[in-house]
């Protein structure tokens, strides 16, 4: 594995289709953003003979599936599916993005996926390539998903190889550091006159040789006398490290012996600890030259992937239940075994419409198939943009992705993936199932947007198109959240992260032809009384012919918070009639609801009808409403009014070393620190109640502040009185 000295060929320009689950290999590809991902997974294509020249298909378009905002931003923002061939094997390569911002796209590639290639670049910062990647490592640990590690960029490196390998062994080895090895070792070149020694090749610590790819082939050669010392240290530490993790418990007893453990057992026991996911070996690639018909270490990669990557006969599949959540026995990856299978993305063409990318956990899915469509929906407050649904349709042409080509295939087995045309009623995340025997997957989870921008439509022809194009883009992307904020009357696009919205702003514009301005985004405040008051609201109007006549006289006094408003009667005498006392109410509550500041509800108060008047033919109930209504505006006016602001309970989990500035950070912000609590190796996780007008921007800013590291959630915890500063500011504006 990695250290073979034969070459493998794989199969020029072409995809073949997967005849059973043994020869598939469904790999993510993870790493932070300019780690090399999409430059290593067109280096790979190439040494599998799928392209001739690097990137490019025989069309001349990319390998990976770009869209225009991609090229624009020269970063990628989706997930894409390359998939090669090698040694017998079809390998899904699934590129992610390396931005925290598309952490959703990721999360979608890893439950596509059986295992990780985790790409790191020598030429970053140590904080860099921790800032993403070890959230993501720990997230692939805790589902026991088999990993690797590939440095790119060792041309230019800041960090050497060997002290990448430590990084690593640091990042992702915390438990045991002696997990995490590297296979080989680079060669460089001569020294270029930038300062910076090309690399040439690698050298197998287990086979002993030297692979070198100066000349754009991949030769084996032996160790030259140089090398002898730091490959024997090497090797002697790798072979170790492989004894540790395998099941035959003599092979360390005769290694300590001095036995000479031969290439065949030492190779055999690191791919089955590899595919078991306790051994992370660490290698080196980089681009094929130009010219050269191979990139370096991708034969060695690809090696990995088809003899230590598991196939998906040994990846449990998720959880399935019956749609109304009747567990069932657990499945097994089988072409012959009943239809599952889950849309993990969906993108618009604006010619084929709807494409839903689909990997196929149990059964066989073909074209014409009709199928029983159930997606979860989001049941938390304010998801109503995704509820639960079902529906029966039929599927389209099944395709295999190639960068912007499409090639036909007549079924997906079970642990492949295809792309479908025109799943009209799926989402993302959606089951996909037999009509006869419907069933539902336990969905992967998704991050939870926390930057709201508020949006509306730029033209009266944009306003026509806005609500179905933004229900598209969250049927796109689940990351996303739309919400129609009852108190604001905003419409509020939640998002990730700034470049998260900014391409789904893109989107919107180049895929839906739609244009939309962002506006300030308002927070649902409340008003109520500081003390109690007094009211009396006099509404009579003569006019000719029939008048308007009703007066009424009120008391106001504050509740504690969460009341709500409750109406008392306290007439006597029958100065207001009995008819008319629901009609007082209907006009306070509705004066309530509009506000008696600044146009924001009115709260926690009780409104006491103590007396008032009425004329035996001029009085209403339209002139009783208004009279309760002006009551309460006259009382409003000789009181305080206290504006009360919406507090968010924020959970912030933290690397160790940013304890102290997170908490300077929220202090400053007007937040409480009610507690803080070790959380796993080295994290910290903060409490505080903090008022949501100052954590609009946290998810920038905390990412900010915490180098990529810093995670929070927020939910609401209740209204508090607003400083009478900021209350006098809000005056201004508003009132």
């Amino acid at each position: 594995m990695g250290d073979k000295a034969h070459a493998h060929t794989g199969a020029a320009g072409g995809t073949p289709a997967a005849g059973h689950p043994r020869t598939l290999r469904n790999v993510v590809l993870v790493g932070h953003s300019e780690s090399g991902k999409t430059t290593l997974v067109e280096a790979l294509a190439q040494t599998a003979g799928a392209v001739s020249r690097p990137g490019r298909v025989e069309d001349g378009t990319t390998v990976s599936d770009h869209e225009e905002t991609e090229h624009r931003r020269n970063r990628s923002v989706q997930l894409s599916l390359v998939p090669v061939e090698w040694g017998g094997c079809r390998i899904n390569l699934l590129d992610t993005p390396g931005y925290a911002d598309f952490v959703g796209e990721l999360r979608a590639g890893r439950r596509a996926a059986d295992a990780a290639l985790f790409v790191v670049s020598a030429a970053q910062e140590a904080e860099t390539v921790a800032g993403t990647t070890r959230a993501v490592w720990e997230e692939c640990a805790a589902v026991g998903m088999p990993r690797a590690i590939v440095v790119t960029h060792l041309d230019t490196a800041r960090t050497p190889f060997d002290a990448m390998t430590r990084l690593c062994g640091e990042l992702f080895g915390a438990d045991d550091p002696d997990a995490v090895l590297p296979l080989h070792l680079p060669v460089f070149g001569p020294e270029a006159a930038d300062g910076h020694a090309p690399l040439t090749g690698l050298t197998g610590l287990l086979s002993q040789r030297v692979f070198d790819y100066s000349d754009g082939e991949r030769t084996g050669l032996p160790p030259a006398g140089d090398q002898q010392a730091p490959l024997a240290a090497a090797r002697a530490r790798l072979i170790e490290g492989i004894i540790a993790e395998s099941e035959d418990e003599t092979l360390m007893d005769r290694y300590l012996g001095g036995e000479s453990l031969d290439l065949k057992t030492l190779t055999d026991d690191l791919e089955r600890a590899v595919a078991r996911g306790t051994f992370h070996p660490v290698l080196a690639a980089a681009p094929a030259a130009e010219g050269a018909r191979r990139g370096i270490g991708t034969v060695e990669l690809l090696d990995l992937i088809t003899d230590g990557f598991p196939t998906p006969l040994e990846h449990p599949l998720p959880a399935v239940t019956t749609p109304d959540g009747a567990p069932l026995p657990a499945l097994g990856c089988d072409p012959l075994g009943p239809l599952v299978a889950e849309v993990v993305k969906t993108s618009w063409d604006p010619y084929a419409g709807r494409l839903s990318l689909v990997r196929v956990f149990s059964g066989t899915l073909r074209p014409d198939d009709t199928v029983h469509v159930h997606g979860h929906g989001l049941d938390d407050p304010g998801r109503e943009d995704r509820p639960c649904h079902e529906a029966r349709t039929r599927v389209g042409a099944l395709t295999s992705p190639f960068g912007n080509q499409q090639r036909p295939i007549d079924a997906c087995v079970a642990g492949d993936l295809a792309r479908v045309a025109r799943l009209e009623s799926a989402e993302t995340g959606d089951t996909l199932s037999a009509t006869a025997h419907p069933l539902l997957m336990e969905p992967w989870t998704m991050p939870d947007p926390l930057l709201p921008v508020a949006v509306r439509a730029h033209s009266k022809a944009d306003e026509d198109k806005l609500s179905h194009s933004l229900a598209r883009l969250v049927a796109e992307d689940p990351a996303m959240r739309l919400e129609q904020n009852r108190d604001t009357g905003q419409l509020v696009l939640w998002c990730v992260g700034e470049a998260h919205l900014d391409v789904a702003l893109d989107r919107l514009r180049d895929q839906h032809g739609v244009q939309v301005d962002t506006v300030p985004h308002r927070v649902a405040l409340r008003e109520t009384f500081a003390g109690p008051a007094s009211g009396l609201g006099r509404h009579v109007k003569q006019s000719g012919g029939h008048g308007q006549y009703a007066v009424c006289e009120i008391d106001v006094e504050p509740l504690p918070a969460g009341s709500g408003i409750t109406f008392v009667d306290r007439v006597v005498g029958g100065s207001v009639p009995r008819q008319f006392i629901a009609s007082v109410e209907k006009g306070v509550r509705a004066q309530a609801a509009r506000g008696i500041a600044a146009g924001h509800p009115l709260v926690d108060i009780r409104v006491v009808l103590r007396d008032g008047k009425a004329h035996s033919v001029d009085s209403s109930d339209g002139a009783f409403q208004t009279a309760g209504a002006l009551a309460l505006r006259e009382a409003a006016a000789d009181a305080h009014v206290r504006f009360l602001e919406p507090v968010a309970e924020v959970r912030v989990l933290i690397p160790d070393d940013y304890v102290g500035p997170v908490m300077s950070d929220l202090s400053g912000r007007r937040g409480r620190v009610t507690g803080t609590e070790q959380s796993g190796s080295g994290r910290t996780l903060v409490r505080a109640d903090v008022p949501e007008l100052e954590i609009d921007r946290y998810a920038v800013d905390l990412r900010s502040l915490t180098h990529g590291t810093g995670r929070f959630s927020r939910s609401y915890a209740r209204h508090a009185p607003m400083p009478a500063q900021l209350a006098d500011r809000v005056r201004a504006q508003d009132g």
